[in-house]
């Protein structure tokens, strides 16, 4: 392969890796952990 070619895919993977994990992250069962401060700070 060409290396560009392995560079570019594994780019993407990166990217959607990480993409993959900030929304397990946001709203799977981690999420319950997460505080909302501006709920805390309500008039």
């Amino acid at each position: 392969m060409e290396p560009a070619t392995v560079l570019s895919i594994s780019i993407g993977v990166m990217v959607v890796a990480i993409t993959s994990f900030s929304i397990y992250t946001a709203f799977g069962p981690p999420a319950k952990e997460l505080r909302d401060p501006f709920d805390e700070h309500e008039d």
